[in-house]
């Protein structure tokens, strides 16, 4: 089997390529995650999940590369990860007692071709009292999150529901992971 690398720097996209049980290296995609307006959202994140995973694979031809990207979308508004704290209240705020969906995309590069997909979800939130948002805007955990939240961090607490994969929401949509691996003759 080809070395398999995941071509991000997220912890939780780490803790989920784990679950299968398979050897794999992280390298860090250093691409522009520059997104074109005049796509859809769909084929914005495959956009970028696709640029992660070839700027990875242009260095290590011999291998399998993932790369994956989310976006959280509220009313057809795009929130990407916060760079201060102001954003982050507003998004929180923004996500209070609503659903909005999450989007993630997966690419898979190799010699053998390319493999492009999404998976979305709907995430219902319950509402979140101000000084709670306050409170949470001042930990580390919003700032490297689109949305500014983590599903399996604080903001668990107030999801009331989620229509689709809990591993989308996270960052990796494994049910797409497992299965193309699989495809590819990975013993899974």
């Amino acid at each position: 089997m080809k070395k398999l690398i995941l071509a991000s720097a997220s912890p939780r996209r780490r803790e989920i390529m784990e679950k299968l049980n398979l050897d794999f290296e992280v390298i860090v995609s250093d691409s522009e995650e520059t997104m074109d307006p005049n796509l859809s959202i769909e084929e914005r994140v495959m956009s970028v999940a696709r640029m992660k995973a070839l700027n990875v694979y242009k260095n290590n031809p011999d291998c399998v590369v993932v790369g994956s990207d989310t976006i959280v979308e509220v009313d057809g508004r795009i929130l990407g990860k916060p760079h201060n704290k102001m954003e982050a209240e507003e998004m929180i705020s923004l996500i209070s007692g609503r659903r909005h969906r999450v989007v993630t995309a997966l690419a898979i590069i190799s010699s053998e071709g390319e493999y492009l997909d999404y998976d979305a979800a709907e995430v219902h939130f319950d509402e979140i009292r101000p000084e709670a948002i306050k409170r949470y805007v001042e930990t580390p955990e919003p700032y490297d999150k689109a949305g500014a939240y983590a599903i399996q961090g604080w903001a668990s607490v107030y999801i009331s529901r989620i229509e689709g994969s809990f591993y989308t929401v996270m960052g990796l949509p494994l049910h797409l992971v497992f299965r193309q691996l699989q495809k590819m003759g990975y013993n899974i």
